[in-house]
């Protein structure tokens, strides 16, 4: 069983910056993916962004790339998610996945994921 805890979240104004974490309970080396979704209220979770934990490909959402970067250290079992120039429309409940198998490039949905974390809240005030 792996077990993701996110962390990072919180209240910001537009403009600013925040950086998630997402600390998994085993080496991450053995796993093929991590993901990041989010959820805004009332509506469906959406895909952010992947990264492969070997190799470092990364994939985005067209509505975060540019301002939002995907990251991972191995040394650390640890994901990250970058995200600068924040607007209202980020706020979300922000969730971390991965995939322990190798599957099609990217994993960008939900079902293509094994394991998730409970989610960080992260709003972005005008």
């Amino acid at each position: 069983q792996v077990q993701l805890v996110e962390s990072g979240g919180g209240l910001v104004q537009a403009g600013d910056s925040l950086r998630l974490s997402c600390a998994a309970s085993v080496r991450t080396f053995s796993m093929y993916a991590m993901g990041w979704f989010r959820q805004a209220p009332g509506k469906e979770r959406e895909f952010v962004a992947s990264i492969s934990w070997s190799g470092g490909r990364t994939y985005y959402a067209d509505s975060v790339k540019g301002r939002f970067t995907v990251s991972s250290s191995n040394a650390k079992n640890t994901g990250y998610l970058q995200m600068n120039s924040l607007k209202p429309g980020d706020t979300a409940v922000y969730y971390c996945a991965a995939r322990v198998d190798s599957t099609g490039w990217p994993p960008r949905l939900e079902f293509q994921y094994d394991y998730w974390g409970q989610g960080t809240q992260v709003t972005v005030s005008s």
